[in-house]
């Protein structure tokens, strides 16, 4: 990364954080080995020593919130094994933040208003103007209100099936990234939102259809930034929730997953609560109009 882009990418982290601040969040600062961790099965950790290297601070964020805070948010590093190209690396940097007593709509305004004030950095950042965002010859506008997709409409208008079928066909994830995906916030961006209640495993079922889950993703020009959530705070259900994903990642061959016990007893403190996550390196690169994440940081793999 040249020096130019190092002073960049440190003047929109320092935005980042001023946001919070100035929404009276509190920055919290979590282990990143643990000795157990949330079972996702599309998911592979790193072993270190006798641990695991988080591929998320979730557990940790929630434990924290059960000790009676309330607004939090953190910037940290993960690792996830085997996700490497354009758009992915195995270290990469996560913004994650909750609010208590919000719901995922809550956080969809509030990623508008983090994302908007980022851009409006203007000054600092070529081919941004605080309203539009360059992206593979194409302008982005960033007026607000933005564009919001329930996960149905999406695939019956682009894969010409339902999310149901797609999910019972087993198709889910193929035909998001083949055939959804590539049409996402090409103009403005987009939310896509209420998932199938199996593809979110730590969402809450959706009020008045348990068949969805309170989950969205945000989209700018076909690339995921954000993944959030209405949180599933009951701890029986959210158990019911990890045993499956246990079965499935032992189908996969990927070994037996330990159950996050502290974390179900916290849960029983937790009101409603709504979270985020944010892959920073992915949305530095959209708006420094980098090509793909590994121009996005200050040393890649590559370089080491």
């Amino acid at each position: 990364m040249s020096p130019r882009l190092l002073h960049q990418r440190s003047l929109l982290m320092q935005a980042v954080r001023s946001f919070f601040y100035s929404r009276d969040y509190v920055e919290v600062d979590t282990p990143l080995r643990l000795p157990v961790l949330i079972p996702e099965s599309h998911i592979v950790p790193f072993a270190s020593e006798a641990q695991f290297l988080h591929a998320s601070p979730e557990m940790c964020m929630k434990r924290v919130l059960a000790q009676g805070s309330t607004n939090i948010f953190q910037i940290c590093h993960c690792f996830r094994k085997g996700e490497v190209g354009r758009y992915h690396q195995e270290e990469f940097t996560m913004l994650e933040w909750y609010q208590t007593g919000g719901t995922y709509f809550d956080l969809m305004d509030e990623c508008e208003a983090l994302v908007c004030g980022l851009a409006g950095f203007g000054h600092y950042l070529e081919g941004v103007d605080g309203e539009t965002i360059q992206r593979d010859g194409r302008k982005i506008s960033l007026a607000r209100p933005w564009d919001r997709l329930t996960v149905d409409v999406a695939f019956q208008k682009y894969a010409e099936t339902t999310a149901r079928e797609a999910v019972k066909q087993g198709m889910f994830d193929e035909l998001l990234v083949t055939r959804i995906e590539p049409h996402l916030g090409l103009e403005r961006p987009v939310f896509l939102y209420d998932y199938p209640v199996e593809l979110g495993s730590l969402a809450r079922s959706k009020k008045g259809d348990d068949s969805l889950a309170e989950r969205f993703e945000l989209y700018i020009s076909g690339i995921e930034l954000v993944n959030g959530f209405s949180e599933l705070v009951d701890p029986v259900e959210q158990r019911e929730r990890f045993v499956q994903e246990i079965s499935v990642a032992r189908n996969l061959g990927r070994g037996e997953s330990a159950m996050p016990e502290k974390l179900l007893d916290d849960l029983e403190l937790l009101d409603e609560t709504a979270g985020a996550a944010l892959g920073l390196d992915r949305l530095y690169m959209i708006l420094l109009g980098l090509d793909s994440v590994s121009e996005a940081v200050c040393l890649n793999e590559e370089d080491l």
